[in-house]
């Protein structure tokens, strides 16, 4: 016979037969602490219009700095100047977008603003792309710090 028919008349009944023996099993486990587990750490479970671990990640790697505005829906945290006691001479200002519902690394835009005081002015001043592709590391991962954690329970 031909692959086609196969396919037709036996292999596609198989292939449901077993699907909805592993739906009925699942429904069986209603209680089960690994079901819900799995259920936190999907990706796109969230009430929030953006990656739940991205967005926590984000809003705890810029807790150093006071965060001027802080949409979860859109994806945005924009931090207010932050002067670092260190160099007071110079401050920072931070903006995270969170583009996706997916944890991946093209979900992320980190951009940062500097500024230096140059004769009692605030001057701008160019950022490291270092320090750009460092927050963004340092939040992807905590980002996957906090979904493994939700899994691991």
């Amino acid at each position: 016979m031909t692959g086609t028919f196969f396919e037709s008349t036996i292999a596609k009944p198989a292939r449901l037969l077993a699907a909805a023996s592993a739906l009925a099993l699942l429904a069986g486990c209603g209680g089960s602490n690994d079901a819900v587990k799995a259920d936190l750490a999907a990706s796109q479970v969230t009430t929030i219009g953006v990656n739940a671990y991205l967005w926590r990640a984000s809003l705890d790697t810029l807790d150093f700095a006071p965060i001027l505005q802080a949409d979860s829906n859109g994806g945005v945290i924009v931090t207010d100047w932050y002067n670092n006691p260190a160099n007071p001479g110079e401050r920072i200002k931070v903006s995270v977008a969170i583009l996706d519902q997916d944890l991946r690394a093209d979900a992320l835009r980190v951009a940062a603003s500097r500024e230096v005081s140059q004769g009692g002015a605030w001057v701008a001043a160019p950022v490291q792309a270092a320090t750009i592709q460092k927050l963004e590391d340092i939040i992807l991962t905590r980002a996957r710090e906090l979904r493994r954690d939700a899994l691991t329970g």
